[in-house]
């Protein structure tokens, strides 16, 4: 069953993925949610429109989490859906920007989809199955130390949570070899689980920003947790740290 939706998961994804594309050469009307930076575009909503639809007309009891004011509770399986995980990149045409689409049963992430449509690449994963990217597998990074690894992060939206992550990047800055900012967390996720990254963390984050990227670093043999350590739950909004695994107590020692 996992890999039905597995395929029925990156079908739609790399499907909402041209539709982004499109709309790169097309007047995007921009708008905001939460804050000045918290952008949407009416690609975010067409995008999710057409994801909802596919999921509702062929999976028509499972239960729905969408970024964009969108739920509906139906089942113990529910699709967890980040129609453009990057819209202010996408609003200013940097092409790193995603769709990310989850499936959770009974709480817990099975199926996770990440797919970068500029790139031509789809991370995935099924629970207990590895992770892949465009069908082949892939694993995390050998490195060991904080020193000699390649970082990536984000700033939240959240501005009471913005000198926290200021002080975190300004200390890992001056003890990892470097640090990305990308603004997209599915993708950076993935770039974990593919060993680009060696490790990633954010403060206050959203289900859909996560769901699917956490399995696939999980999946690729990394480790994934909040700021204490303690196992992930994709509806804890406080923080997440994926690493390769083997500096992640290094790195959360340095975060807090």
């Amino acid at each position: 069953m996992n890999k039905d939706l597995l395929q029925f998961a990156k079908s739609t994804a790399r499907e909402a993925g041209d539709l982004l594309v499109e709309g790169l050469g097309e007047e995007r009307k921009v708008s905001h949610k939460t804050g000045p930076t918290d952008l949407v575009t009416q690609y975010d909503r067409a995008s999710q429109e057409l994801i909802v639809e596919k999921i509702q007309k062929t999976y028509p009891d499972h239960s729905i989490l969408a970024e964009e004011e969108f739920g509906v509770e139906k089942s113990k399986t529910k699709w967890v859906v980040d129609p453009l995980d990057g819209t202010t990149n996408y609003v200013y045409n940097y092409p790193l920007f995603g769709v990310s689409i989850a499936v959770e049963f009974e709480g817990e992430v099975v199926v996770g989809v990440v797919h970068i449509p500029l790139l031509d690449e789809t991370f995935s994963a099924v629970k207990s199955e590895g992770a892949k990217l465009n069908g082949a597998g892939i694993s995390v990074s050998d490195t060991t130390g904080v020193s000699r690894s390649l970082l990536s992060t984000g700033f939240p939206y959240d501005p009471e949570l913005v000198p926290e992550a200021l002080e975190a990047f300004s200390r890992l800055v001056r003890k990892s070899r470097g640090i990305r900012r990308d603004g997209a967390a599915a993708p950076d996720l993935s770039f974990v689980a593919a060993g680009r990254f060696d490790g990633f963390w954010e403060l206050g984050l959203s289900p859909w920003d996560v769901a699917a990227g956490s399995l696939i670093v999980v999946e690729a043999g990394g480790k994934v947790t909040d700021f204490a350590g303690d196992p992930f739950d994709i509806y804890d909004s406080r923080g997440i740290v994926a690493t390769n695994g083997k500096n992640h107590r290094e790195l959360l020692q340095k975060l807090t």
